[in-house]
């Protein structure tokens, strides 16, 4: 299978399977003495790992990275960053009795008739349990932007819908995103969330989420016209993390809706500094940064993994019925939000970097 490298100059590779011995990811292309850490790229494992909530699947993984290569002592050398992520707690057993189906929804069909054998043992390559890699390659790119830009660079990502219940982003509140297991920001929906979530997870089935990724503090002049537009490749990334079925950049979708008034963000100046009355365009002007925060929103499919009986074939052609039993996530969704915050990281320090060495900034 190629195709496993994501990024031009800052670049990473993923490997492995989610019932496999272990997954991991090699990262090229970052720059060298940038002080890093296991416990720095534990941390934001932390933020994704299985089993930490009722609201999420079951499966006991404690996602503990290894580095391998790239670091000496605490600095990042400049060559291939190796690490390495132990699978601890596999139930292959659980899709023994449907290895020959496809689950509707899941790429089983496409897998097996592209390349004639897939591993059924939790959807192998094609299984979320992939992302764990990209959030470690995120965590590298946070802390290369943290160096280079300073305090003033942050992301920070929430699931501002879940189901059919969205919540009140006016009432934004970055420090309750971390003390709820649905990463919201709206502490007033929580409870009903809770009564929401418990309900499809009783049923059987699933839901989907919506998940909106913020980064402040990014400089403008990020992006290269005409095909690598920052907005361009944001999409990109966000639209490889497994169920996500659709893209936001700023108003998104919602600016058909707008008068050219409306949609357009005016400018002024305020003591010497260029403001803006508004940010429909997500912090992106003409595929490059405009100083104003970027806002990234994706749409998260329900779980294709339930209980409920779907029709199906098998992978004989035959007509079949198929019951997903085994640990899977009611919505699959809120784990995401650690994965869109840290491809949002890998694609502005790919940028960054390509925009510093065309204008030598």
């Amino acid at each position: 299978m190629s195709f496993n490298t994501f990024g031009k100059i800052f670049r990473f590779t993923t490997w492995g399977e989610s019932h496999g011995p272990a997954i991991g990811c090699v990262v090229d292309g970052c720059p060298p003495n940038i002080n890093i850490k296991e416990q720095d790229i534990q941390a934001e494992l932390n933020k994704r790992r299985p089993g930490q909530s009722k609201f999420t699947t079951q499966r006991k993984e404690d996602d503990a990275v290894q580095i391998l290569s790239g670091v000496f002592e605490g600095k990042t050398t400049g060559t291939p960053i190796s690490m390495i992520i132990y699978n601890k707690d596999m139930r292959s057993r659980d899709y023994e009795t449907i290895k020959n189906k496809f689950r509707p929804g899941h790429a089983d069909f496409t897998y097996f008739k592209k390349y004639g054998i897939r591993d059924y043992r939790g959807g192998g390559r094609q299984s979320a349990r992939e992302t764990a890699s990209r959030v470690a390659a995120g965590a590298i790119a946070k802390k290369v932007l943290e160096n280079k830009i300073g305090k003033k660079y942050k992301v920070i990502g929430a699931v501002t819908q879940l189901g059919i219940l969205g919540c009140d982003i006016k009432k934004w509140n970055d420090k309750f995103i971390s003390k709820n297991p649905f990463f919201c920001p709206d502490k007033s929906i929580i409870k009903l969330w809770e009564k929401y979530l418990l309900n499809i997870r009783k049923s059987g089935s699933s839901c989907g989420a919506i998940i909106e990724i913020r980064a402040r503090g990014v400089p403008t002049g990020l992006g290269a016209p005409i095909y690598s537009k920052l907005d361009m490749d944001l999409a990109s990334a966000m639209m490889s993390i497994n169920a996500v079925k659709g893209i936001n950049i700023g108003s998104g979708m919602s600016s058909a809706q707008l008068t050219g008034e409306e949609n357009s963000d005016e400018l002024y100046q305020n003591k010497k500094k260029t403001r803006f009355k508004s940010n429909n365009a997500g912090g992106i002007l003409g595929g490059i940064s405009s100083g104003q925060d970027i806002i990234v929103s994706f749409a998260v499919k329900p779980t294709s993994s339930i209980l409920t009986s779907r029709k199906t074939i098998d992978k004989f052609g035959k007509n079949t019925s198929i019951s997903v039993k085994g640990r899977h996530d009611p919505c699959v969704g809120i784990r995401a939000v650690p994965i869109g915050e840290a491809m949002m990281h890998c694609v502005l320090l790919d940028h960054f970097l390509m925009n510093s060495a065309q204008c030598n900034s």
